[in-house]
């Protein structure tokens, strides 16, 4: 089993909602006046089965139009269509708005040979529009042209790979465990999503449930370093693969794998 992380940058994110690009070796944090930071990091994983993709980004596209997720997945030498699977931690469109593409005013599924793999009751609340996290236009272009399963509760998907109804940081949210061809590669989504969070215990107030998030994130960290897990950080800046370490007074270190 091989790990990639397909980094679609970093990104100012303030009231309006939107997503800018921002680089820190040009752009200036003062200039973008009362907005957070944010990288995204979708995953690809390639087994002797498979091609999976692991949360598809914010489907920003590269200067001459192609999406930046599909110019990565080139990189490693793979093309989108080979992707066999997609695996939705959840929905949210920093994570799900790269399973589509735009085309002559038309949404297109950006891995249209894919079985895509969704919490059924996520599936329902994106579906919804109650909420600004979502955009149901995604979801309505998948249910159209492409191959959804939905998944409930907690389970088996296949053999070495499990997930997990973990709900923290929205109601349906999930997380993958794999152990395949003797490695093991743990998924956290937005419940783990950078290695700060272990590091420090913290409630977010960007979390469904922050405290059952906070102490998810303690039970994560503790299985990886006992059990010998590597973790995928979505939103990591610098260390999206990582191993983690349990040090002294019940503390955390991640090592970048």
């Amino acid at each position: 089993m091989e790990v990639f992380a397909l980094g679609e940058g970093s990104y100012s994110v303030d009231s309006t909602k939107k997503f800018i690009p921002f680089d820190p070796a040009k752009d200036d944090v003062k200039s973008r006046p009362g907005s957070i930071f944010i990288h995204v990091n979708p995953f690809l994983i390639k087994t002797e089965t498979d091609l999976m993709v692991l949360d598809t980004g914010l489907g920003m596209k590269a200067e001459d139009g192609e999406l930046i997720i599909h110019k990565n997945i080139r990189k490693h030498g793979f093309k989108p269509d080979d992707v066999t699977k997609v695996l939705m931690s959840h929905l949210h469109y920093d994570h799900a708005s790269g399973l589509v593409f735009e085309e002559n005013g038309r949404l297109h599924p950006s891995f249209p040979q894919a079985q895509h793999v969704i919490q059924r009751n996520e599936w329902e609340t994106a579906f919804s529009g109650k909420s600004y996290s979502y955009r149901p236009e995604i979801f309505e272009s998948l249910q159209r042209s492409a191959d959804v399963t939905f998944l409930e509760g907690s389970g088996q998907f296949m053999p070495g790979i499990n997930y997990e109804l973990s709900g923290g940081h929205c109601p349906f949210h999930q997380v993958f465990w794999f152990d395949i061809e003797g490695k093991k590669i743990f998924f956290g989504g937005d419940e783990l999503p950078e290695p700060e969070q272990l590091l420090r215990k913290f409630i977010a107030k960007y979390d469904y449930d922050g405290r059952k998030a906070m102490e998810l994130r303690d039970i994560y960290g503790h299985k990886a370093a006992n059990e010998g897990w590597t973790c995928l950080f979505y939103h990591a800046k610098s260390t999206p693969i990582g191993t983690v370490k349990l040090l002294e007074h019940d503390a955390f270190s991640v090592v970048p794998a």
